[in-house]
C-alpha cells in the first residue's frame, strides 16, 4: 500500500491540476493546435531531456541560469530539462529538417521545466504552444506570425488581444552609431527598458536626448511611429524604423481592427532576436500571454537562417479566459446494456456507470457528480 503525508506537498512552484481544470486545458491547447495546424504548420514533438549542449546552443545561452541539470548514466554526459521549446524547434529545423524546402511551418504543445519561477508567473513548470516560421526574411513572414498569434488566441477563447511591437536592436545599434562606451550603453540600455526617466534626464548631449525621445515615443503604433520619424537618429536606426512602419503599415491593410501598439526601448527577454519582436496581451489579464519575433539559426554549415514565430504560455492563457463549464455526466444504473451505453456516448453524453446495485440511485447519482440520470431509455435531469 502506497502512503502519501495529509498534505501531500509538493516543490515550490509546482502544483496538480485538478477536473476540470485538467481538461478545459487540453481543450485549450488543442484549439490552438487546430488554428496552427489549419494555416499549414506541421505538429513536432521534442523531448523534454537533451543533451546540454544543445539546449545551450545559439540563442539557448540565455537559458543557462534557468535550466535544471541531470547526469546521464548512460553516456555520462549533462543533460538539460527544457525551459523552452523554440530552441528544441530550431535544432530540429537546422538538423533533421535541413533538406527540407522552406519557408518551413512547425508548430509544437508541451510542458518546460525552469529552476525559478518569475514574479508575474510563479510556476517553474509550465505549458507552451507556439509556431515557428523557417527559412523567410520577407515582410509578409512577420505579417503572417503576427496576425496568426492573434487568431489563434481568439480561436482560444480570448475575446481582445493587444500586441506590443519592439525592436531590441534598435536602442543597441543607435549607441554604437553614437559611438558610446559599452557601460554608458548598458546603462542607457537598462534605463530605457526599466522606463526609468529619471536616470535618462541625468544623461546630457545627444544620447540623452534621443534615448528619452525612444522613451517618451512608446505608445499606439501611429503615434509611436510619427514620433520615431520625428527624432533625429542615426542612419542605421532610421532604416530600423523604416522597416517598422513598412511591417505596421502592412498589418493595418490586411487586420484593421488589430491592435497594436510600439515599444521602441523594450528588449528584456529578447536579447536574441535580430528584427521585430512582440509581446502579446489581452484586457485586465495581468501580464503577458506569449512573446515572439524574428531570429537567426545556425544552419549544418555555419550559414545563418532567418525565423520568426511565437509561444503562447499556456498558464497565462488560462487566466485571461472564462471558467469552464460544468461538465454534465448521466449516471447509468448497475446492470444497463453495453449498447443502451454506446447509444448515449454516440448522443455526446458522458456516463458513469454504478459498479453494484443501489437502493438510492438519485442519490448515489448525486454522490458521483452527476448532472443526469437514466430511467428507462430516458436520461432524466436530476433536481
Amino acid at each position: 500500500m502506497i502512503e502519501y503525508s495529509d498534505r501531500a506537498l509538493l516543490p515550490e512552484g509546482f502544483h496538480d491540476t485538478l477536473a476540470p481544470a485538467a481538461e478545459y486545458e487540453a481543450k485549450v491547447r488543442e484549439r490552438l493546435l487546430s488554428r496552427f495546424a489549419a494555416f499549414g504548420y506541421d505538429r513536432v514533438a521534442p523531448p523534454l531531456v537533451e543533451f546540454e549542449e544543445s539546449l545551450l546552443s545559439g540563442s539557448g545561452q540565455t537559458q543557462a541560469r534557468r535550466m535544471f541539470r541531470v547526469m546521464d548514466p548512460t553516456t555520462q554526459r549533462m543533460m538539460g530539462v527544457r525551459t523552452d521549446i523554440t530552441i528544441q524547434v530550431a535544432r530540429i529545423a537546422s538538423t533533421r529538417l535541413a533538406d527540407v524546402p522552406r519557408p518551413l511551418r512547425l508548430c509544437y504543445a508541451g510542458e518546460v521545466l525552469r529552476v525559478k519561477g518569475g514574479q508575474l508567473r510563479t510556476e517553474r513548470e509550465f505549458g507552451q504552444a507556439g509556431i515557428e516560421l523557417i527559412g523567410s526574411a520577407s515582410l509578409e513572414a512577420d505579417v503572417e506570425v503576427l496576425l496568426l498569434a492573434s487568431e489563434a488566441l481568439k480561436a482560444a477563447g480570448v475575446p481582445s488581444v493587444s500586441i506590443d511591437l519592439t525592436v531590441p536592436n534598435l536602442a543597441p545599434l543607435l549607441a554604437r552609431e553614437l559611438g558610446l562606451e559599452d557601460e554608458v550603453a548598458d546603462t542607457l540600455r537598462a534605463a530605457l527598458n526599466n522606463k526609468d526617466i529619471g536616470r535618462l534626464e541625468a544623461v546630457e548631449g545627444e544620447a540623452g536626448k534621443l534615448f528619452r525621445g525612444l522613451l517618451s515615443a512608446a505608445g499606439p503604433a501611429e503615434d509611436a511611429l510619427k514620433a520615431l520619424k520625428q527624432m533625429e537618429l542615426t542612419a542605421g536606426a532610421r532604416a530600423i524604423v523604416a522597416e517598422l512602419e513598412a511591417l505596421v503599415s502592412r498589418l493595418a491593410e490586411v487586420a484593421p481592427g488589430q491592435i497594436f501598439t510600439i515599444d521602441p526601448g523594450e528588449f528584456r527577454g529578447f536579447e536574441y532576436k535580430t528584427g521585430v519582436a512582440f509581446t502579446l496581451f489581452a484586457d485586465n489579464v495581468r501580464g503577458e500571454l506569449g512573446r515572439g519575433g524574428r531570429y537567426e539559426i545556425a544552419r549544418p554549415d555555419g550559414r545563418p537562417e532567418t525565423a520568426t514565430g511565437f509561444t503562447v504560455y499556456i498558464d497565462s492563457l488560462l487566466r485571461a479566459l472564462p471558467q469552464p463549464d460544468p461538465v454534465n455526466k448521466v449516471y447509468v444504473p448497475h446492470g444497463v446494456a453495453a449498447d443502451t451505453i454506446a447509444r448515449l456516448h454516440g448522443a455526446g453524453w458522458r456516463t458513469v456507470q454504478a459498479l453494484e446495485p443501489g437502493n438510492d440511485r438519485e442519490q448515489d447519482a448525486r454522490t458521483l457528480g452527476c448532472s443526469h440520470i437514466l430511467n428507462g431509455d430516458a436520461v432524466v435531469p436530476l433536481d
